[in-house]
């Protein structure tokens, strides 16, 4: 990441950040939640592409690893310095389309712009869920 510019509409900040060939998705979303202090922002946009990853499939517990170059196609989900819940959907060379769960390992290509929205008056916090059995993400308003 060598530059990132912030745009304000209303509350609103607008984080719009180049990531670099070599440089790991996720981390990188994570490290800009940190380094801004974002209490709860949502992942707008992914452009890029990625010469290898890892997604996690619907099942929750299987990481399926990409060992070639694919286009981003779609990148949503919530981030904060607290924690990340990102999905990505990928266009390999022959047109397939996979998708999941981001996970750490996906490392850009040539290049991938980024926009996260920092939503104001919210923090993402996390609690225990006994029926998924899982730490869910819960919204809270600050």
């Amino acid at each position: 990441m060598k530059s990132q510019i912030l745009s304000v509409c209303g509350n609103t900040k607008y984080h719009c950040v180049r990531l670099h060939r070599g440089e790991d998705l996720l981390n990188s979303v994570q490290q800009i939640c940190k380094e801004n202090n974002i209490k709860a922002g949502l992942v707008l946009s992914g452009v890029g592409c990625i010469s290898k990853g890892k997604i996690r499939d619907a099942s929750g517990v299987t990481i399926r690893e990409i060992s070639e170059d694919c286009e981003i196609v779609s990148l949503n989900g919530t981030a904060s310095a607290k924690r990340c819940h990102i999905h990505i959907a990928l266009s390999k060379e022959d047109m397939s389309t996979i998708g999941g769960h981001l996970c750490t390992g996906c490392i850009i290509n040539t290049t991938c712009e980024l926009i996260i929205a920092e939503l104001p008056d919210l923090e993402i916090d996390t609690e225990d869920d006994p029926e998924t059995g899982y730490d869910e993400l819960i919204f809270k308003t600050i």
